[in-house]
């Protein structure tokens, strides 16, 4: 079994975000970067897989300071030797789909392929009616996707033609697109150049460019491996069950897992793609590794303080929680695993709400006595 740390970007404990505008103090956002190194650092020696961070913006209030998937991949990549970087993930209402797989593709090289990513739809309104590339996107909510809404229908227009995009631009020399959203090259070409024509490819015989293609291309072939970041409907499912991202889903809610797996499956075979339950889906929470039941409960609170007051009102489900001594979370896992079939196990943790040292010791109990259980180490010292 893979081990990734998530982190959701917390720049402020508590009683700093209380403060007002936490998001915007430079010496805390610099006590976070040197915190974020050392957790990566020592995720790296533990042996964990990867370590990955969600893309947001304008976060002033500092709940989720990562505002650049790309360059923060880049900070994570840098600070460790053998674990992956995960973006999780671009968000595909606010990016040109080809400037992303240029971006990721040359991410990939610079990390010589220690990288994966996902891609999402935003939930957050605020920053994805700033940054939205087309006029009148929104963030999408539960309830638009209930709803089948025009708002949902167009951010998830944005969001399924853009990953397409991003793969056609990966596996192609050169490519053209013509769809719902977007058009490349644009409509009747773009002006060309004789080198194009000496030394690549995509122009025509009048010296228009009809097909255009990134550089580089990926570092892994063909791409760095996908996933499908926290996807819970049905749509979602099916797309990435179509697009081959492996979903990850933060649920104890095991018969919904398991519908979501059987639901993945089932599509994947309609579109030719063969997949087990270990292909269908990555499982995962919020890790409170304690044997203190005070202390136990001082983490809910306090974790349950940042989901209440930041995730809930934006229609965001609390997250599975992974809670107790190293034995009960060790039967959570084993009970989950047993009946969903994973072999990646995604887990967030106290990055930004709690001191280092107790997320330090966080993470060496849970690979000191938790992962032995489901996994062993390679020849590099990371559990695979």
């Amino acid at each position: 079994m893979k081990f990734h740390l998530m982190q959701t970007g917390v720049v402020g404990r508590r009683h700093e975000i209380e403060q007002g505008m936490a998001g915007q103090r430079p010496e805390l956002y610099q006590r976070f970067l040197d915190e974020v190194r050392g957790y990566v650092r020592l995720a790296d020696d533990l042996g964990f897989y990867g370590y990955c961070q969600p893309e947001h913006h304008l976060q002033i209030e500092g709940f989720e300071a990562n505002n650049h998937p790309g360059m923060f991949s880049l900070f994570v990549g840098q600070n460790c030797t053998k674990m992956k970087a995960g973006i999780m993930g671009y968000t595909m209402t606010t990016h040109n789909p080809v400037r992303v797989a240029e971006e990721i593709a040359t991410l990939d090289h610079m990390l010589q392929g220690r990288l994966y990513c996902g891609f999402t739809r935003g939930y957050h309104a605020r920053w994805v009616d700033a940054y939205g590339i087309k006029e009148g996107v929104s963030a999408t909510t539960p309830d638009n996707v209930k709803a089948r809404d025009a708002q949902d229908a167009l951010n998830r227009s944005l969001f399924e033609e853009g990953v397409r995009v991003v793969k056609k631009a990966w596996t192609n020399d050169v490519f053209n697109h013509k769809g719902e959203n977007w058009q490349f090259p644009p409509e009747g070409g773009s002006t060309g150049h004789p080198a194009y024509a000496k030394y690549g490819k995509g122009q025509d015989e009048n010296g228009i460019v009809r097909e255009i293609g990134i550089a580089p291309r990926c570092y892994q072939d063909p791409h760095p491996p996908i996933y499908g970041g926290f996807a819970a409907s049905g749509r979602t499912i099916d797309f990435w069950a179509e697009e081959g991202g492996k979903l990850i889903v933060l649920s104890d809610n095991l018969d919904f897992c398991e519908s979501l797996n059987n639901r993945y499956i089932a599509t994947a075979a309609k579109n030719g793609r063969e997949v087990t339950r270990t292909d269908a889906s990555a499982w995962g929470g919020f890790l409170m590794l304690t044997d203190d039941k005070d202390r136990a409960e001082y983490l809910m609170k306090e974790h349950m303080w940042f989901w209440d007051e930041w995730f809930i009102p934006l229609g965001q489900r609390p997250p599975n929680v992974l809670i107790g001594s190293a034995d009960e979370i060790a039967d959570k896992i084993g009970q989950a695993h047993d009946r969903l079939g994973f072999d990646e196990l995604f887990l967030m943790f106290g990055q930004g709400h709690l001191e280092p040292e107790a997320n330090q010791e966080e993470l060496e109990k849970f690979i000191s006595k938790v992962a032995p259980r489901f996994s062993t180490k390679d020849e590099n010292g990371v559990f695979v």
